[in-house]
């Protein structure tokens, strides 16, 4: 039996610049997209998320986070959506060094504090990184990496790529890796192996190539794995296929979907 369908592991429903959400699962649907992570940034945002994946039940999946940007709020803004089984992962969560929305060593105590949620709670771990490699790779050392960490819209080379896998970590490209000038990212891209590669859109943002400058939606995902197929000498059937399998096993409280053969 084989997973049916695009898995987006990495999108924000909650935003959808003024489009009715209803229209945008409805799009992806309609683009063979079946599951799709609705990721919490804050409180509000989780909320939403839970919203939604009650909404779409089976389709849409919550995850409750504090990202970096909003670190200062504190880790216990979140805990209230820790219980709600709709709640499939810890994050978005980690170190942001490029913009410092918040004080990096609330970005610190934050992205700690999650990872230990995500032991606590045998959660898997969706990782937010930027200019920040080091500092995130020496926390998740000192703090133990969860079993399931994902590092989502992965930015970094082969390098960091490898660091990551050492870890036994997930690598999930987001449509950077469609843009002509991410040669780093495609070199990580080839080397990640089948069962650890993840496919998102990080949506409304980063729309992948040939929408670049758009609103980004989950159904751009299918721009992502076709890509990725090109860029690893692979069909794109056996592209979704492995990043649906590798989002199943990253998120074990996804529900399977067979493809009924």
């Amino acid at each position: 039996m084989t997973i049916a369908g695009y898995v987006d592991s990495h999108c924000h429903l909650h935003d959808t610049r003024g489009v009715d959400p209803d229209e945008v699962v409805a799009a992806a649907l309609a683009a063979g997209v079946t599951t799709m992570i609705d990721v919490g940034c804050d409180s509000a945002s989780t909320a939403s998320a839970i919203e939604f994946a009650r909404q779409f039940p089976g389709i849409v999946f919550a995850t409750a986070g504090l990202h970096p940007h909003e670190a200062v709020h504190g880790v216990e803004t979140i805990l209230q959506h820790l219980d709600d089984p709709a709640v499939i992962a810890i994050g978005e969560a980690g170190l942001d060094y490029y913009y410092d929305h918040s004080p990096r060593p609330a970005q610190r105590e934050a992205f700690a504090a999650q990872i230990q949620l995500a032991h606590e709670r045998n959660l898997p771990l969706i990782v937010h990184t930027r200019d920040a490699w080091d500092e995130t790779f020496d926390i998740l050392t000192t703090e133990g990496a969860p079993t399931n960490t994902i590092f989502h819209c992965f930015t970094g080379g082969a390098d960091e790529a490898r660091r990551c896998l050492a870890l036994g970590a997930y690598l999930s490209f987001s449509g950077i890796v469609t843009f002509k000038s991410a040669v780093d990212v495609h070199e990580a891209a080839r080397l990640c192996p089948t069962d650890r590669l993840l496919a998102e859109t990080d949506s409304p943002y980063l729309a992948p190539v040939p929408h670049r400058g758009r609103s980004n939606q989950p159904a751009f995902v299918t721009y992502v794995v076709q890509f990725l197929a090109e860029l690893r000498s692979e069909t794109v059937e056996a592209v979704r296929e492995a990043t649906a399998t590798s989002a199943f096993a990253a998120f074990p409280r996804l529900v399977f979907q067979p493809d009924g053969s």
